[in-house]
């Protein structure tokens, strides 16, 4: 404990690598959208010493916003990860095998792969794939390696369309990502999280939206790995950090098959 607290008093960097949560932010058509209402405002009720309060309700779904996918988010013929039967797990309204809420905190060694400036652009073109050559160069371009264990994000600079909620989404258009080679080549170095910024860790090719989630099934139905959506990663860009401490939990909903979550990159000043 003395190490780690002398560790934080020399100073540490803190990345917020979450988008903020708004009705007008992109969402995927496969889920409900986000929205906040005030049901209590200050003033309607006082307080006899002045002080009044304020709460709000917020109605969400669990894959919205900046958020990590519960292994129990995709089945393939029925099964989850480890061959577990997913309609069997969902019956009663939630999870009883591998909901969100059985996922632990993750706390480790993060990497940036900087698809985007390795190749010398600020963005990939729509429906552009990230393969695995492309994750190798990221990696050898930044001087990090990938270790088992890691958690492992993906930049492709999609970020930079978020307040364009159609293009970002790439329903019409297609949007970056990576493809099957590269989630095999995470998952055969032993990874232990990945994510990117597109609210779909795939290749989405110009014209077929999310009718097919090759990535998806590769990572969290045959390697049970959790996938972050949605991250905000232009600052860790900017000031060419590619190594650093993530820090990511997702809340315990009970059965869900998704979390909201803010990750942190810590880096030591």
């Amino acid at each position: 404990m003395s190490r780690l607290l002398r560790a934080l008093e020399g100073g540490i960097d803190i990345y917020d690598l979450g988008q903020p949560l708004e009705p007008r932010m992109p969402v995927s058509p496969n889920h409900p959208g986000f929205r906040m209402a005030l049901l209590r405002r200050h003033g309607d009720h006082v307080r006899p010493d002045g002080s009044s309060a304020a709460n709000e309700l917020l109605v969400t779904g669990g894959h919205v916003g900046t958020h990590v996918d519960a292994l129990a988010h995709v089945s393939l013929h029925d099964r989850l990860y480890g061959g577990a039967s997913a309609s069997a797990a969902q019956r009663g309204g939630r999870f009883t095998s591998h909901g969100i809420d059985t996922m632990a905190p993750f706390v480790g060694r993060g990497v940036l792969l900087d698809v985007a400036a390795a190749t010398g652009v600020d963005c990939l073109q729509p429906g552009q794939a990230v393969t695995a050559g492309d994750c190798e160069r990221a990696a050898e371009w930044a001087g990090v390696e990938v270790r088992p264990g890691d958690g492992v994000l993906v930049r492709t600079g999609w970020a930079r369309c978020w307040n364009d909620p159609a293009t970002f989404v790439g329903l019409e258009h297609g949007a970056p990502g990576p493809d099957e080679s590269a989630a095999r080549w995470l998952a055969e170095l032993g990874v232990s999280l990945t994510g990117g910024e597109t609210v779909a860790y795939e290749q989405i090719p110009r014209g077929q939206g999310h009718a097919l989630l090759p990535v998806h099934v590769l990572l969290l139905v045959e390697h049970g790995i959790p996938i972050v959506e949605m991250l905000d990663l232009g600052s860790l860009s900017t000031d060419g950090v590619y190594e650093f401490l993530l820090v990511m939990t997702p809340l315990k909903i009970v059965g869900g098959t998704g979390s909201p979550v803010r990750p942190l990159a810590l880096v030591s000043e």
